[in-house]
């Protein structure tokens, strides 16, 4: 058995531990309520432009845009990795980045060439240790996203995929279900999924007038619907980032006070030992004399 003092050195360091875990407890929770209502206030814009982008997109207008056309084969990808810049999340980054490996395989098995846009410190550190072709980054975003950042790296996906360079684009995230659940997800970008253009309110579509005209109208608009939803879900992440921190250190605190029980347990017993060692030698002194 360990000595007392041993012990005790274990306890102030597992109790200094549990101070820090704690404090990351409470830092996380806040940061969560403000990370949930960002997500939250970002869906009705996307809603609404969803089905602005549904709309056009039924009107059958003579100029057809590329991010609404299928390409017959896919003979390059893009993936837009979305990951937290910090760790101590629990398994947030692991989940995500494992279903991504499993998608790089299935692509690279198929003869598909891929490259990536990291989006976040764990993401870019994983692509570049698996030497995949990282061709934008953005790292240190912060606790707020600001979307002026996230269309540079977006951009250059965007400028591939309408050159014809890469023939799907896919984005890759964890989605926020609930305080206790986030769900990692890969979903199809660009082409966009028509599932996603579906007016939802209307049985018919709109007829429009176009100003300029229907190609600059499209063109940016589909753009602004592509980086819409990487804003969403990158605040998506965010929000998933500091749910799951906020669990995983109070489970690490609960942990700690445990361990801590533990160890105030084995130290009352070597004292224990340490008395009774003690008043045993006393006695079997005074005998002797």
């Amino acid at each position: 058995m360990a000595g007392s003092r041993e012990i005790r050195n274990k306890i102030k360091s597992v109790q200094n531990t549990r101070k820090i875990t704690k404090a990351m407890e409470m830092v996380a929770a806040s940061k969560m309520r403000k990370a949930q209502e960002r997500m939250r206030h970002a869906r009705p814009f996307g809603e609404k432009l969803r089905n602005i982008a549904a709309h056009l997109a039924n009107a059958n207008p003579e100029y057809r845009h590329p991010f609404l056309v299928k390409r017959e084969t896919t003979k390059a990808a893009g993936i837009v990795l979305i990951t937290t810049d910090k760790g101590l999340c629990g398994g947030l980054n692991t989940n995500v980045l494992r279903m991504v490996t499993n998608r790089l395989r299935e692509l690279g098995n198929a003869g598909t060439q891929v490259q990536v846009t990291a989006i976040g410190n764990k993401g870019l550190g994983f692509m570049q240790r698996i030497n995949a072709k990282v061709v934008s980054q953005l790292v240190q975003l912060g606790d707020t996203p600001h979307l002026e950042k996230l269309i540079g790296p977006l951009k250059v996906q965007l400028d591939a995929y309408a050159a014809g360079e890469i023939d799907v684009l896919y984005i890759a995230y964890n989605r926020f279900i609930n305080t206790m659940k986030q769900e990692p997800v890969i979903e199809q970008l660009l082409p966009l999924d028509p599932s996603h253009l579906q007016e939802t309110t209307r049985e018919f579509s709109w007829d429009y007038l176009y100003e300029p005209d229907a190609q600059t109208v499209l063109d940016e608009l589909l753009v602004r619907y592509a980086e819409a939803l990487i804003y969403q879900a990158v605040a998506e992440n965010m929000a998933s980032e500091q749910s799951a921190r906020m669990v995983a250190m109070k489970s690490a605190s609960d942990n700690a006070k445990k361990v801590i029980g533990d160890l105030q347990l084995s130290y009352n017993k070597a004292r224990q030992a340490a008395i009774t060692k003690e008043l045993s030698e006393i006695v079997g002194g005074a005998a002797a004399v």
